[in-house]
């Protein structure tokens, strides 16, 4: 479908977003420890806005109705993908290991396949990653 056709008409706003169980947990663990900017909107659903750059995510509360994302829900880009880990782990975050996957003893995948990347989950075990990308296009 060409997009200057498509009935959706605000795409550059589009946004995502997933849940949590709880939003006091979830607002500590983005602000607190990952050092994200977040801001929590007014009651009653009380919801976060995580700002990533000129982009938003919306972190919504579903309390027990909750179900974890098996999936990665957010990738954050880092230049240096085990200095953040060491970072992140003096920070109390836990990595994820994976039967199969080839992990270093951070929990960096170590196989040559694809970029360097290593998995944590939020409080709510929502998965999110940590990957070390190149240079953008036309950068350095």
């Amino acid at each position: 479908m060409d997009t200057d056709t498509s009935p959706l008409t605000d795409l550059g706003r589009a946004f995502n977003g997933f849940s949590v169980d709880d939003l006091d947990a979830a607002e500590a663990f983005y602000r607190d420890v990952l050092g994200v900017p977040v801001a929590r909107e007014a009651e009653p659903m009380g919801m976060l806005q995580l700002q990533l750059g000129d982009r938003q995510v919306l972190v919504y509360p579903k309390g027990e109705a909750h179900q974890p994302a098996s999936y990665t829900v957010l990738n954050f880009p880092t230049d240096d993908v085990r200095g953040t880990v060491r970072a992140l782990a003096d920070r109390g975050v836990e990595f994820l290991r994976y039967d199969g996957v080839p992990q270093d003893d951070l929990g960096v995948v170590t196989s040559g396949d694809g970029p360097p990347i290593a998995w944590f989950a939020d409080p709510a075990g929502n998965v999110h990653s940590v990957i070390e990308l190149g240079p953008e296009p036309g950068e350095g």
